[in-house]
């Protein structure tokens, strides 16, 4: 499965099953980009992440708690 920037709720789940004692209030965008760059699954230009797109993961992962 290939995740791109705006699979909102597919990247937060992928991020829960790597940092399950991360509390998602308290992450950086800066981290948070770099954790989804990172992720085996991801396949998007790194340019087209935004402000917005992390508030999205963001919110998609407090949700999922």
């Amino acid at each position: 499965m290939v995740l791109k920037w705006l699979d909102s709720r597919e990247l937060a789940l992928a991020l829960m099953d790597i940092y399950p004692d991360q509390e998602p209030t308290q992450i950086r965008f800066t981290d948070l980009r770099e954790w989804i760059l990172n992720l085996e699954e991801f396949d998007d230009d790194p340019k087209h992440c935004s402000e917005r797109i992390l508030e999205a993961v963001q919110q998609c992962w407090i949700e999922e708690m």
